[in-house]
Formats: C-alpha cells, sequence, structure tokens
C-alpha cells in the first residue's frame, strides 16, 4: 500500500504470462483514509514494453456466479484486449489461435480480482474467456481494434481435446456460448488466426 501524495505512476509493473504475447499488469495502487486509486494503463508504459496502446473501445459486463463468457474471438482483424476484475473474482482464460505461434492450441487461466487488482493484456490472435468464481463480478475490457459483428466467433469453453479447468461450480452460458465450434473445428477451417 502506498501513502497518501505517492503518485509513482510509473510503478506499473508488466510482467510475462506462460502463454508468449500474453502480459499480466500490475497496476499502480494507493490506499488511504479515503479509499483507493488504482491506474491499471498507460499509453507510453505499453509503448514502452512494445505493445499497442490505442483503444478503440472500453466496456464492461456483471454477470452472477457460474456464468461463463467465451472463448472468444474475431476470424478478422483480431482484437487486442486489456481485462481486469473491477468487482468480484473470475477466473480468466485465454487460449492461443496464431498458427505460427510456438503455444498455438494451448491456454493458460489466471485468477482476476478486485484484491489482486491484476489486468491481464490479450494480443490480437487469442480467444479469451471467463467464469465468475464471486457471487457476483463487474468486468472491464479495453480494447484494441475495431469489434467487426460479422467476424466475432469462438471456441466451446468444455471442449475434451482443451480440458480447460474453469474451476468447480456450475455453468451459465448464452445459447450463443454454448453452440460455439470446437477447437478441431476451428483448426479445419481457420487453420490459425
Amino acid at each position: 500500500m502506498r501513502k497518501e501524495g505517492s503518485m509513482d505512476t510509473d510503478k506499473i509493473r508488466i510482467t510475462d504470462a506462460p502463454l508468449n504475447g500474453v502480459k499480466i499488469i500490475c497496476p499502480y495502487y494507493m490506499e488511504d483514509n479515503r479509499g483507493y486509486f488504482l491506474k491499471d494503463m498507460e499509453q507510453s508504459i505499453l509503448k514502452a514494453h512494445g505493445l499497442e496502446a490505442d483503444i478503440r473501445e472500453t466496456f464492461e459486463s456483471g454477470s452472477r456466479k457460474g456464468v461463463i463468457r467465451g472463448l472468444h474471438f474475431q476470424t478478422f482483424e483480431p482484437q487486442v484486449k486489456i481485462v481486469r476484475a473491477v468487482y468480484g473474482s473470475i477466473r480468466d482464460v485465454v487460449l492461443d489461435l496464431r498458427k505460427n505461434s510456438a503455444d498455438f492450441g494451448k491456454h493458460m487461466g489466471i485468477e482476476l480480482n478486485d484484491r489482486n487488482h491484476l489486468t491481464l493484456y490479450i494480443p490480437a490472435g487469442f480467444a479469451h474467456g471467463f467464469k465468475v468464481l464471486s457471487d457476483y463480478a463487474v468486468v472491464a475490457y479495453k480494447c484494441i481494434g475495431a469489434y467487426r459483428k460479422d467476424k466475432d466467433s469462438g471456441i466451446i469453453w468444455n471442449d475434451p481435446d482443451l480440458a480447460i479447468d474453469w474451476g468447480e461450480g456450475e455453468a451459465i452460458l448464452a445459447d450463443r456460448d454454448r453452440r460455439l465450434m470446437k477447437f478441431r473445428e476451428f483448426c479445419s477451417i481457420y487453420g490459425g488466426l
């Protein structure tokens, strides 16, 4: 915890995640008798780490425990996503769909919550999804690149070939997410992003 008046915003730390290109951002965070201040993104810091930082849109979702959103991606001009759990706790999962990547077909999961304040930087070419672990969670997204509804797609959350660990408990999905393709189908249609 930083003391009041300490504004070392250059203390945003960016580290490598297990999948090549994915980054974990540990934001600047300070707390005092008024509450807290958090800064999870600064364009110059992202650029200094060689990361894209031209945000095109931001949005957030609120979901109850057990909700799974994803695994979503765009088949054309995929977006970069910067994701953080503003309230509550989620298991965030990313799947590498880049056909020339050494990590193609591999996935990772990380807990993002309102206590660890971690932010995940997900490069273009990954499928992304999360499961709500707490009673309720609010997830904020910053996206680089335009959203293309006609190119929006996804991989089904429970594909046995991927064996993703989403954590215990029920899984609540939108009808759309229940009909997403399996990874093998993605490979046969697209071969990768």
